[in-house]
């Protein structure tokens, strides 16, 4: 093996610690930001000195499984990144020590190294992805959708590695660069300005839709609603609460206004930070619940999509244990279970259905598909599921259709 070749091997390992570093501190934030939602709600309740008197050995033991992800990140991204220097790397431990602090030192920590890793990627496996088949070059390009609380980042995609295979087999696509926390009108309003402007910029005519999670809820009210339904060739919903979820419902009902308010606020305050200008967590959460989606249907149900031209279809998942899935979802699929019945993590299985067609994805497997597995969250193998292989064939079928 000549020495160039074991140059670049080199290279593509430190490449794939500097990915894995980059995920394990993504999760390691996230999992800390779902604590101090939960100590916010404990303080609220309980008073601060009871909280750690109740729950002290709780969030002690929390602690300790929540570090192993954080130092093995941070050692594996100072191992492998070529972009923090010592003086950053000595500068970023002393700050991740300091509370409120940290999470910003993490966040800049996280978007170097992504963006690292992104670029290196790029060069070893060439600027431009080489088409493969083109079963997916569509009649009209694909817009693809996100859920609540997710924004079309540059650096980390919502939806994985999905739209890069799409690409691979001739899909033209493109993002709704909408805001991620607001209620459906004003999201629909975004989705339709988007509409608009790829239509207007391109010359397509008409766009497909694939929307994920909320995304589906925005995406209905704004074909309905906005005028655009002459530029959507087709909708399609994946994992989107239609009937809403009951226990979205029940929780806002239980928890006190004062708590709702505060978590809210330090919400709204983080995805300000992320890029939204004007997000309101409170109402986007509150769109979910069952009785506001019953409110969404009386509205839109004097709408004919299909008399105006728009295919509909949807798709749905489930897990079949709460070990089969990641943080957070391998903790709400109980309590789900509870009061929507089977689910995939967050949305029970009744409320998936809508449109013309509908299709249930069952991989015949212990652990089930979750509502993150539908859009490629981990990045990782789903037995009996391969879900890049799935949309390929999603967007195929909408080619044979001639959309």
């Amino acid at each position: 093996m000549s020495e160039a070749v074991k140059e670049k091997q080199k290279g593509i390992f430190r490449i794939n610690l500097l990915g894995i570093g980059s995920g394990l501190l993504i999760f390691f934030t996230l999992c800390a930001f779902v604590t101090a939602i939960v100590l916010v709600l404990l303080f609220a309740f309980h008073g601060f000195f009871a909280t750690f008197n109740d729950y002290g050995n709780i969030i002690a033991g929390i602690a300790l499984l929540e570090n192993p992800f954080f130092w093995a990140g941070i050692l594996l991204i100072y191992y492998a990144s070529t972009q923090l220097d010592i003086s950053a790397k000595v500068l970023s431990v002393i700050l991740c020590l300091v509370p409120v602090v940290h999470f910003a030192v993490l966040l800049l920590i996280i978007k170097v190294s992504l963006r690292e890793y992104i670029r290196e990627k790029k060069k070893i496996e060439g600027e431009k992805l080489a088409v493969i088949s083109d079963e997916c070059d569509t009649r009209y390009p694909i817009l693809l959708i996100h859920g609540i609380f997710f924004r079309d980042f540059k650096y980390f995609n919502y939806w994985g590695r999905i739209p890069e295979y799409l690409e691979q087999n001739g899909a033209t696509v493109y993002y709704g660069d909408h805001e991620s926390c607001e209620n459906v009108e004003k999201s629909a309003e975004g989705i339709a300005e988007r509409v608009r402007q790829i239509v207007r910029d391109t010359g397509c005519g008409k766009v497909n839709i694939i929307a994920h999670s909320k995304g589906g809820l925005d995406v209905k009210y704004a074909v309905a609603m906005t005028g655009i339904a002459p530029m959507v060739a087709s909708i399609t919903t994946i994992n989107t609460p239609h009937q809403g979820c009951e226990y979205a419902e029940r929780l806002l009902n239980w928890a006190p206004v004062k708590a709702k308010r505060v978590l809210s606020s330090l919400a709204n305050m983080v995805f300000r930070k992320l890029g939204d200008k004007d997000p309101d967590v409170l109402s986007a959460v509150e769109e979910l619940t069952s009785s506001r989606c019953r409110e969404l249907d009386a509205v839109t149900s004097d709408f004919d999509y299909a008399e105006h031209g728009v295919y509909t279809q949807s798709v749905g998942s489930g897990m079949k244990y709460a070990r089969s899935g990641v943080i957070p979802l391998n903790m709400s699929c109980l309590l789900i279970d509870r009061t929507d019945g089977p689910n995939d993590g967050l949305v029970g299985q009744a409320s998936f259905r809508w449109g013309e067609d509908y299709t249930f994805l069952d991989n015949g497997q212990k652990r089930g598909i979750s509502h993150g597995d539908m859009i490629d969250l981990t990045r990782g193998e789903i037995p009996g599921f391969d879900v890049c292989a799935f949309y390929v064939g999603l967007v195929s079928r909408l080619r044979q259709r001639g959309l």
